[in-house]
């Protein structure tokens, strides 16, 4: 396994600016989004984590709660597939398809995007508000195997908080998931 070092994108920060292919066909620009949304949720994630797997459900159920709002999630694969084809931009088509995606899925082909963000492992959430401020970074919730249980569903508060105009209680969490694996 290779390690990168990241560059840390803190709480209050502004996001790394992006412009990346999408499955749609599309390049999407994270700047254009910003002009258009309220807020964007960006998600690092993969085809062949579990916990992306376990995560997309309520991911999904995100995206169609706060739409109406002005908020969209997107999907960022910055996953080394020269280590696992699984998540090569043809195998991400597939992915979306049968998961049936309500928000568009990016290819992060350079890694670089992912590093800029900090993420270090799949799925990391970062939330950034219309200003392209970090508002929350880390973990979707505290039960990643059974969205059933109650918990803190971090990301979820985080976007109703920051729509109502309210502070961001919990702003950071450590993230549990797949290590990503970088190119050499």
């Amino acid at each position: 396994m290779n390690l990168l070092k990241t560059i840390d994108t803190p709480v209050g920060s502004y996001a790394p600016d992006f412009e990346l292919p999408g499955i749609d066909g599309q390049v999407h620009h994270l700047r254009r989004y910003l002009e258009k949304f309220r807020a964007v949720g960006v998600i690092s994630m993969c085809n062949h984590c579990p916990y992306v797997e376990w995560y997309l459900g309520r991911l999904k159920n995100i995206q169609a709660e706060f739409a109406a709002k002005g908020f969209t999630l997107i999907g960022l694969n910055g996953s080394n597939v020269d280590h696992d084809t699984k998540s090569s931009f043809e195998n991400m088509k597939a992915f979306a398809l049968h998961h049936q995606f309500n928000f568009p899925y990016l290819w992060d082909s350079t890694q670089d995007v992912t590093a800029s963000f900090g993420a270090t492992k799949t799925p990391t959430a970062f939330l950034i508000d219309t200003n392209g401020i970090v508002r929350y970074k880390g973990t979707i919730d505290n039960h990643p195997q059974d969205p059933s249980l109650l918990g803190d569903d971090y990301l979820r508060t985080a976007i109703a908080s920051l729509f109502d105009g309210r502070e961001i209680d919990v702003s950071q969490t450590e993230v549990i998931g797949t290590t990503l694996i970088w190119r050499n």
